[in-house]
């Protein structure tokens, strides 16, 4: 069997490679910029030096993990311009505003205020300088929330007219893109897997170094602190998927019968927690597969006894409403994605309620065992959130602009299929040498005593920078 790629392709896989790569970086940062305010904040409140000196702990890997991920996010706005072109084009009028908010504004807020905390110890008082974290937090929140309504208006184009006979999307309602229903609740979604991965990083450092029954008195209070965010966000955060998927229903209707591989409408419809087979129209019955009753009406309408859509009799709408074409999202692809998600986030929530319990008893550390699981628990909101953008994305095919503009219609023109693998290369060795000093240093990092407050081994007792 030959695989030939195309032009798209190529450019479809340069673009999933370098966002996948840059959402590593943004969920941890998106947690851990609240999570080490509230450090500091209860040092300035005088609950003790320990938290100080955890909010410099684990701020150093804040700083990494930013540092990184600005690197590799300014790549994603320029690949608009060099492999999608007639996108570019067409979406240009609506997402100039929220991209150009968020670099200008909420972008350069974070930036300007984690500048001033990190080189203002010592140097701003104590309040202003507590400001400074907090700030960053806010611009990180407010930044995300941009991007994401820029790329909601790709789910479901609102507050805008198609102008030019179809060749340009032109805005006309900033209101509606700004609170459309679609980006409310995957913002929601996005800040709570940001919470969720910060308490998940928070209590696997945590553990690793209480397994190794080093500075106890300094990492039980901030595995306490993760458990107290991570549970109930987590927990929370399963909800707000839940009903994201609901809200999704309405909207894309395609992508909810995909992650079931349902080809033919239900009522009501089973959720099916593992299948074999049954991912092509050729055949779509599976081998072999455990499904539990009723839970996809739940999950898509809210009803036990709910109506959900088949695959074939929404491809046969979509050939009515759109013309000639296959509107089917790659179905093995976008089915395990979800699953992956559900499944990864799941036993986020399961670990850390565990290890709540285990503090609560004044036992967790003296169980190595499950310490060692916290700490294996640091990739699993990652796995999770990642599996959630691919079933975003992918989940929508064949369109770029849901009902506006197909992907294999977008691209740029000019760019041959031998200048994107040349790209593409570049990339991967250089997201590749990334990848290896983000490791190293947060390895590193992480593994480090603690410095005392003001000791030898303070980095931030002298200013970075002197004037």
């Amino acid at each position: 069997m030959t695989l030939a790629l195309t032009t798209v392709d190529l450019a479809r896989l340069q673009f999933a490679t370098t966002t996948l790569y840059h959402f590593l970086f943004v969920p941890l940062t998106l947690g851990l910029a609240p999570l080490v305010a509230i450090m500091q904040t209860l040092w300035y409140r005088g609950r003790g030096e320990h938290w100080l000196r955890l909010a410099r702990f684990f701020g150093t890997l804040m700083l990494i993990n930013f540092a990184i991920g600005v690197a590799t996010g300014l790549v994603q706005e320029f690949q608009f311009g060099m492999n999608w072109s007639i996108y570019s084009e067409f979406v240009g009028d609506v997402f100039g505003a929220p991209l150009a908010i968020e670099g200008l504004a909420a972008f350069m807020l974070e930036s300007t205020f984690l500048g001033l905390w990190i080189f203002g110890w010592d140097r701003l008082t104590k309040r202003l300088h507590l400001a400074t974290i907090w700030l960053f937090a806010l611009g990180t929140w407010l930044s995300a929330y941009f991007i994401i309504v820029a790329n909601s208006w790709m789910q479901r184009p609102v507050g805008s007219d198609v102008v030019d006979d179809g060749q340009r999307a032109e805005l006309t309602d900033v209101w509606a893109l700004l609170s459309n229903r679609l980006a409310v609740w995957a913002y929601a979604h996005v800040i709570l897997v940001g919470l969720t991965t910060a308490a998940a990083v928070v209590f696997g450092v945590a553990c690793w170094h209480l397994v190794r029954r080093r500075n106890e008195s300094l990492f039980l209070p901030a595995a306490k602190l993760a458990l107290i965010v991570g549970v109930p966000v987590s927990a929370l955060n399963l909800g707000v998927g839940s009903y994201l998927g609901e809200v999704i229903t309405g909207y894309q209707p395609m992508k909810i019968a995909a992650t079931e591989a349902l080809w033919e409408t239900e009522q009501p419809a089973s959720f099916s927690l593992f299948q074999i087979g049954g991912f092509t129209e050729d055949d779509p019955e599976p081998a072999f597969d455990i499904e539990i009753p009723y839970l996809l009406s739940i999950l898509a309408t809210g009803s036990l006894n709910g109506e959900v859509q088949g695959i074939n009799p929404l491809q046969a709408q979509a050939e009515d409403e759109f013309g000639a074409g296959i509107y089917i999202p790659p179905v093995r692809t976008t089915y395990w994605s979800m699953r992956i998600m559900a499944y990864a986030g799941s036993l986020v929530f399961l670990i850390l309620a565990v290890g709540a319990l285990f503090y609560r008893r004044r036992s967790l550390a003296t169980k190595p065992w499950f310490l060692w699981v916290g700490v294996a628990t640091i990739p699993l909101p990652y796995i999770s959130a990642l599996a959630g953008w691919v079933l975003t994305e992918v989940g929508r095919q064949p369109w770029i602009v849901y009902g506006l503009l197909k992907t294999a219609e977008a691209n740029s023109p000019s760019v041959s299929t031998r200048m994107i693998v040349l790209s593409l290369g570049v990339f991967a060795l250089l997201y590749g040498a990334l990848a290896i000093v983000d490791v190293i240093l947060m390895r590193r990092y992480a593994r480090l005593d603690p410095p005392e407050v003001g000791g030898d081994g303070d980095e931030f007792a002298v200013p970075a920078v002197s004037y």
